[in-house]
C-alpha cells in the first residue's frame, strides 16, 4: 500500500530555466522576465515545481511567483559538497582534506540559506530537500547516510514546511534506512531508461520501483521527485527508443497512474538543458525536457 503524502496531491515538474548560453556553472542565470515566461508556460499543466539549489535562480523564481501571484508552489533543495572521496565516480569524485573540511562547513551554510528561503516564502515553499542523490555510488559529491540524517535533524526546527531527501529508489532501498527515520516523507527517482529497461516495460518497471520502496518503508509517505524519458540519446542508451512519441506515451501513462493513486510525481524536466554533460549535442542529459530549450512544446505538451 502506498501511503498518501503529507502534501496534497499535485502535478509536479522539475524546473531549471537555463536557456542557451545560460549555465549555473558560469552563473549566467535567466532574468525575471524569462522566469515569468517559463512559469506561465507551466502553470496550466502543473501545481508544483522542484528546484535544486539556493542560487540566484531560486530567488528569482520565488520572487516572480510572489509578485505575479502565480498558482505554483516550490520544492527547494540544497546542493551539497562532497564529504567523502569517491574513486568510483567516472567524472571525478576525489576531494582533498581541505576540500572536505570546506564542504563540511559550507553545507551547513547552504542549509541555513535554504531555511531562510523557506521562512521568507512560507506560502510558496512546499517542502525542502537537504540533498539530491548524495548517496548514489556514481556521485562526485558523496555523503554518508548518517550525515544526511544529521542535516534533516538540523534543518527541521528552522523551517515551517516538511523536510525530505531526494535519491534514486534503488539507493533509498539500499542504504536509506537511517535517512527514512528522520525525513517527513521519502522522495525517490525512477528512471527505467537508465536501467536499460525496454520501452515496452518502462511503465510497469517504474510502478514496481515505487511499490518496492513503499513496501520497504510502509510507515512513510512516498513522493516521486524525478521520473522521465529523454527524447535523444547517444550510445549511453538505446537511441531508437528515446523519441518524443515514447516520451509522450510514457509520461501520459504515468500521469494517469499518478492521478489514480493520488501520488505526486515530478516530471524531469520542464525544458531541455544544453548546458549539461559534455560536447555531444545528442547526449540524453541535454534532452529530458517536455519543451525544447527554445520553449517549443514536444508531443507530451502539445
Amino acid at each position: 500500500m502506498i501511503i498518501q503524502q503529507p502534501i496534497p496531491f499535485g502535478r509536479g515538474v522539475c524546473y531549471s530555466g537555463y536557456r542557451t548560453n545560460h549555465s549555473p556553472i558560469t552563473r549566467r542565470y535567466p532574468s525575471d522576465a524569462e522566469v515569468l515566461e517559463d512559469l506561465q508556460i507551466l502553470v496550466p499543466h502543473f501545481d508544483y515545481i522542484r528546484m535544486y539549489d539556493t542560487s540566484w535562480h531560486a530567488y528569482s523564481v520565488l520572487r516572480v511567483i510572489q509578485q505575479h501571484k502565480l498558482p505554483l508552489k516550490v520544492m527547494l533543495g540544497a546542493e551539497d559538497g562532497g564529504e567523502i572521496s569517491n574513486p568510483d565516480c567516472p567524472w571525478g569524485g576525489l576531494h582533498t582534506d581541505e576540500e572536505i573540511a570546506y564542504n563540511r562547513l559550507h553545507n551547513y551554510a547552504k542549509l541555513d540559506e535554504l531555511a531562510l528561503l523557506a521562512r521568507t516564502y512560507p506560502d510558496i515553499v512546499l517542502a525542502v530537500s537537504v540533498g539530491n542523490e548524495s548517496t548514489s555510488l556514481w556521485q562526485s559529491n558523496l555523503l554518508k547516510p548518517e550525515t544526511i540524517a544529521d542535516y534533516v535533524r538540523y534543518i527541521k526546527p528552522k523551517v515551517p514546511c516538511p523536510v525530505t531527501f531526494c535519491e534514486g529508489a534503488h539507493y533509498y532501498r539500499l542504504h536509506g534506512q537511517v535517512i527514512a527515520k528522520e525525513v517527513d516523507f521519502i522522495s525517490i527517482h525512477c528512471y527505467p531508461v537508465w536501467m536499460k529497461i525496454p520501452f515496452a516495460d518502462a511503465v510497469a518497471e517504474t510502478i514496481k520501483d515505487i511499490e518496492a520502496t513503499a513496501q520497504m518503508y510502509p510507515d512513510k509517505q512516498i513522493m516521486v521527485t524525478e521520473f522521465g524519458w529523454p527524447t535523444s540519446a547517444n550510445k549511453s542508451m538505446n537511441a531508437v527508443e528515446t523519441t518524443e512519441a515514447n516520451q509522450a506515451t510514457y509520461l501520459s501513462q504515468m500521469a494517469q497512474w499518478s492521478h489514480t493513486h493520488q501520488l505526486t510525481m515530478f516530471v524531469f524536466e520542464a525544458f531541455d538543458e544544453p548546458w549539461k554533460g559534455g560536447n555531444d549535442p545528442i547526449e540524453p542529459e541535454k534532452h529530458w525536457g517536455i519543451y525544447s530549450v527554445d520553449r517549443l512544446p514536444k508531443l507530451f505538451t502539445k
